[in-house]
């Protein structure tokens, strides 16, 4: 018998453990074997070597979670402990792990389609993400460019979107044009700060390596051994995603993200999603990866939100 003091640290540990520890108590049921006992900021576990190191590391997991995202949904907790319906593997291997991010993230696939998604990049050249938001498909998608990279199976990443938002427009915002550009190209950037140091980011970018950009600024290019995401694809129109997909050099990844239920293109402007995904389902070497509310893992009210508005938009329909 085994016996180890796990700090939590960083957070505040009611965040982790739970309110009257309740998450403590569902953690106590993934792991039967083990004496758990919490105090403040420590837990004492007692058992077998192996167990513990099981443990250990899917504990941080989620004080990794929780540092990250200042809450622990019941979702994720299920999901990274080893789920409602059974225990994950003793000493489950790393080869999960997509990157190794800044302060000790581990960023991997949390959901079965998220899964899907790494799985599809690695069968074809070319995949389409469709699913709602929060739902990890730019997230998924970024730590699969970025683990290319750094395996040196790509030279450079490019990211591009579309600059469609809601209700707005570009020569109304303040600054240069890449200071208009920015706000559009916000979660990339915010992806990449949390898998990549800050001082390597930014040489990569001053040289380069990665590159972000609008999608109306990828027209002529021809894009050569690149990881290439096309976010918020939803945004384009048919001649654009036609466009975009036309660029594909040699030894590139294309992976193509959206949400069709958020389209923020002017009146009368169609979406070109859909219909690039209808052609070219079933064509070899393009996998179509669909998401939904199951795989979202932000905020647990995010999931009855996207719920709410589907059961809304289906009475509409009836109607």
């Amino acid at each position: 018998m085994t016996e180890k003091l796990i700090t939590i640290a960083g957070v505040d540990p009611v965040e982790v453990l739970g309110a009257n520890d309740a998450n403590l108590r569902i953690i106590k049921g993934v792991f039967p074997k083990l004496n758990i006992v919490a105090r403040g900021d420590t837990l004492k576990v007692s058992g077998t070597p192996e167990e513990i190191a099981a443990f250990e590391e899917r504990f941080l997991e989620l004080v990794e979670h929780v540092s990250r995202y200042n809450e622990l949904p019941r979702k994720v907790l299920d999901d990274i402990m080893g789920g409602a319906e059974g225990q994950r593997k003793t000493g489950e291997q790393e080869d999960d792990v997509l990157v190794f991010g800044n302060a000790g993230l581990r960023v991997k696939a949390r959901t079965p389609n998220q899964q899907k998604l790494v799985d599809a990049v690695k069968e074809n050249d070319m995949v389409f993400a469709i699913g709602p938001a929060g739902t990890g498909k730019t997230y998924t998608a970024v730590a699969l460019a970025v683990k290319a990279l750094k395996e040196r199976k790509v030279r450079r990443i490019v990211l591009t979107r579309p600059a469609v938002e809601a209700g707005e427009n570009l020569g109304f915002l303040p600054g240069d044009l890449r200071e208009k550009l920015d706000p559009y190209l916000q979660p990339l950037y915010d992806a990449l700060k949390d898998m990549i140091p800050a001082t390597r980011l930014a040489e990569y970018l001053e040289e380069g390596v990665i590159q972000i950009a609008p999608l109306a600024f990828m027209r002529g290019r021809t894009l050569d051994h690149a990881f290439v995401i096309l976010d918020e694809a939803q945004n384009a129109t048919l001649p654009q995603v036609k466009m975009f997909l036309t660029r594909m050099g040699r030894n590139a990844t294309f992976v193509i993200t959206g949400d069709v239920t958020q389209v923020d293109l002017p009146d009368r402007q169609p979406s070109g999603l859909l219909p690039a995904v209808g052609m070219l389902r079933g064509i070899p070497g393009i996998g179509v990866v669909e998401l939904d509310e199951k795989d979202v893992i932000r905020h647990e009210l995010v999931t009855r939100v996207l719920v709410a508005f589907r059961e809304f938009e289906h009475r509409n329909e009836k109607d």
